[in-house]
């Protein structure tokens, strides 16, 4: 019989935690150099290993070592490494891949805004203006054009993950049409225009996001025909009618911002128009660790915030809604369903 391992005392887990940027960095050594990739399904040599990631062997038995303590790959007797369930999801090529999120969670500027933490507790204002002159996206996109692909490419992989689960939770059988707010690259109305084939779409989003569309909503894809790409700011206007709008992880910047996009869904969608706002949650939700952990971070950057579940009935009763239903989608995301009254 196996006995299990004692938690660690308060003292340790303390210097851990402290040591935490530790574990944040060797993910991200191991998501550059491409450790997981390189890694195949049967154990391997620190020595190939090494050889196949153009690193030194010593170095890279560190850091797998490391990062073996968090079950991210595994050591054998022999001294040779097997993926985990964990280090999988490192790879590239992993249906549920969390290579660039992984990437954009450590970022160059993340290390520098971390630390003043203290600062926006302090304030409630993000620390990217005072770092670097300019709001956040202005920043991303003007100073450090790598940071904004990666954040892209998080983004977009985290939609299309996310995409299939909230086109099955959602029953959109009564409806004609369904708009994207802030859509990104339209992988939730694509998939949503999959499922019910007479039904028409629009995805709105900035300029230079639409541009880069999911293939099956721009000129010549399968969804074409159906679906209307419109630039803009949801901050600023929603011209765009339907019977359905979608609204997924945008309500999380400062509190004007918010009310202003919702007001302009109402504005826009009219008495009985079905709004659905899908967002992480900040309280008794099992992703509560990761949740927190992007909480604090968009206080960093943008001066946002995750919601918790009343914060997020208080700003969509505020903004006129009626909530008919608060749901699950997946141990990320809730769904509220609300209508615009009459």
């Amino acid at each position: 019989m196996t006995t299990a391992t004692p938690a660690p005392p308060p003292s340790m887990r303390l210097r851990e935690l402290a040591f935490g940027a530790a574990c944040a960095a060797a993910l991200r050594a191991a998501a550059r150099l491409g450790v997981a990739d390189a890694l195949a399904d049967r154990p391997m040599s620190v020595e190939d290993l090494a050889a196949a990631v153009k690193t030194e062997p010593g170095p890279l038995r560190r850091l797998l070592r490391a990062l073996s303590c968090y079950d991210v790959f595994t050591e054998n007797q022999d001294g040779t490494f097997a993926h985990t369930e964990m280090s999988r999801l490192l790879r590239e090529d992993d249906p549920h891949s969390l290579r660039a999120i992984s990437l954009w969670c450590t970022e160059p500027w993340t290390w520098d805004a971390w630390p003043r933490l203290d600062e926006a507790v302090r304030t409630g204002r993000n620390v990217v203006q005072d770092l670097y002159g300019k709001e956040f996206f202005d920043y991303l996109n003007e100073d450090a054009p790598e940071s904004a692909d990666v954040f892209n490419r998080a983004m977009t992989t985290s939609s299309k993950q996310s995409a299939r689960e909230v086109a099955e939770l959602l029953d959109l059988s009564g409806s004609s049409s369904v708009a994207d707010i802030g859509g990104g690259q339209g992988h939730v109305v694509a998939r949503l225009l999959e499922k019910y084939p007479s039904m028409r779409g629009a995805l709105l989003d900035l300029p230079r996001v639409v541009e880069n569309a999911d293939p099956r909503l721009r000129e010549g894809g399968a969804l074409a025909e159906r679906v209307r790409i419109v630039p803009g700011d949801c901050r600023v206007a929603v011209p765009v009618r339907a019977d359905v709008y979608i609204i997924k992880n945008i309500l999380e910047w400062d509190d004007d911002s918010t009310a202003r996009t919702l007001r302009n869904v109402v504005e826009a969608g009219g008495p009985g128009a079905r709004v659905v706002a899908i967002e992480n949650l900040v309280d008794d939700t099992p992703s509560m660790r990761f949740s927190t952990a992007m909480d604090l971070l968009l206080l960093l950057n943008v001066g946002g915030a995750k919601h918790t579940t009343q914060s997020m009935v208080d700003r969509l009763t505020g903004a006129g809604l009626v909530i008919d239903s608060i749901r699950p989608v997946n141990p990320y995301l809730h769904a509220f369903d609300c209508t615009v009254p009459g």
